[in-house]
């Protein structure tokens, strides 16, 4: 039997990259006759131009913000009807048989078609097969994760046991009742439902399987899981998205989808920056139905160096590793990433910025570390200047040579005291 799911796995990656590239302009031209939200915001944009990252890049990012607040205006303005905020294409019906909400609220819709989410690939990856029982205890109500989950599983050719959420003892006696080969859900949940078991003395030796996420799954408690005959894997999936990464038996970061293209940018800009250094995921779906061009995550990672030992030739990404929002209030006013960048784009000679935000209770200090390699008073000066200029706050500059700052995508770092 194949480890892989299909062909797309393991074809050349300048293969991988060409069909992406040849698909990102029609994406985009969909996305601006069909989708109101976009026709505005790459409006002048030619679509027929974008068929490379470098002229993707030019585009601007949408946020999760600020969907948030396209959604909250439309609605205001069309009660009942623009209620994706003009980022979706497909109509109510047929063409739509759900919509879900997550937390803000955002609304999102799910399409008709088969695996509408691609979870079926991470949730292979991850050792199910055809003709199994999946007990999946990720939420069915409101948010899409246990609809998401469910499609994946059935268009492998499993069958599902809609769990959800809760009831730990129900679903101990459900998994002694129906032996489910394999569990998804949260790594949480999944580490209470059998420490239950274990308190009632039930044996649940079917589960050899998990396919986990929602949440973090360290080492330890993947180690934890191994010690109960549990092999669990991670994927990486928002409710806007759907499948952006997941893992593998190699154990080695995780490797993205086949139909998104992803990008790693500085966090508060839409700058890509270098393979392996620490910045935020931005991702473009070529899903139709609801054309997400650029869109930020919010999620911080990096990309790792060469192809998984599994023998997937997709990118890699190290996995979750934060939040890319540091908005910070200092002296009663925030500050957002972003302005630190525009203070680096004043400057040239400028590579990277952090701001560290330090001090006890009201009595807030600001220190903006830069590396350069002009190392002169003037300089610092100069992008004290900016500093106020931008934030309307003083900061002292510290000026480093490149390399000095960690890689942890962090631009602003708030290290104050509260006690």
């Amino acid at each position: 039997m194949s480890q892989h799911y299909d062909d797309l796995e393991t074809r050349a990656p300048a293969a991988r990259e060409a069909d992406l590239m040849a698909r990102l302009p029609a994406q985009i031209r969909h996305a601006q006759q069909h989708a109101p939200a976009f026709a505005s915001i790459l409006q002048g944009i030619d679509a027929a131009s974008i068929s490379s990252r470098a002229a993707l890049a030019q585009l601007p990012v949408t946020r999760k913000h600020e969907l948030l607040e396209r959604q909250k205006s439309e609605r205001a303005q069309h009660p009942g009807r623009a209620i994706f905020g003009g980022f979706n294409t497909a109509p109510f019906g047929s063409a739509m048989p759900r919509m879900f909400a997550s937390p803000g609220p955002i609304y999102e819709p799910e399409g008709q078609r088969p695996d509408y989410w691609r979870m079926a690939r991470a949730i292979y990856a991850a050792g199910f097969r055809a003709g199994e029982l999946v007990h999946n205890s990720f939420s069915y109500h409101f948010v899409p994760a246990g609809s998401m989950m469910e499609s994946g599983a059935q268009a492998l050719g499993a069958t599902v046991f809609p769990a959800g959420t809760g009831q730990t003892e129900q679903q101990v006696q459900a998994m002694a009742d129906l032996h489910p080969h394999g569990y998804i859900g949260t790594p949480s949940f999944l580490k209470i439902i059998l420490e239950k078991a274990e308190a009632q003395g039930q044996r649940i030796a079917s589960l050899t399987k998990a396919l986990v996420s929602g949440e973090a799954c360290p080492p330890s408690l993947r180690d934890w899981f191994s010690a109960r005959g549990v092999a669990a894997y991670q994927c990486y999936a928002t409710a806007d998205l759907g499948l952006i990464a997941y893992e593998t038996e190699a154990r080695e970061g995780l490797v993205l989808d086949e139909n998104v293209i992803v990008e790693i940018v500085r966090p508060g800009t839409g700058d890509p920056v270098a393979e392996g250094e620490v910045g935020e995921l931005v991702v473009t779906t070529l899903n139709t139905d609801y054309p997400l061009i650029r869109f930020g995550t919010g999620d911080l990672s990096a990309i790792l160096p060469g192809h998984c030992p599994s023998g997937r030739t997709n990118t890699r990404i190290k996995g979750w590793m934060g939040r890319a929002d540091q908005t910070t209030k200092v002296r009663g006013m925030f500050v957002h990433p972003g302005q630190i960048a525009e203070v680096v784009k004043r400057f040239p000679q400028v590579q990277k910025a952090r701001l560290v935000v330090s001090g006890a209770m009201a009595q807030d200090q600001m220190s903006l570390q830069v590396e350069t390699t002009e190392l002169g008073a003037g300089l610092a000066e100069q992008i004290a200047d900016a500093v106020r200029d931008i934030t309307k706050l003083r900061a002292d500059i510290a000026l480093l040579r490149p390399g000095e700052l960690p890689n942890d995508g962090k631009v602003i770092e708030d290290a104050r005291s509260y006690d």
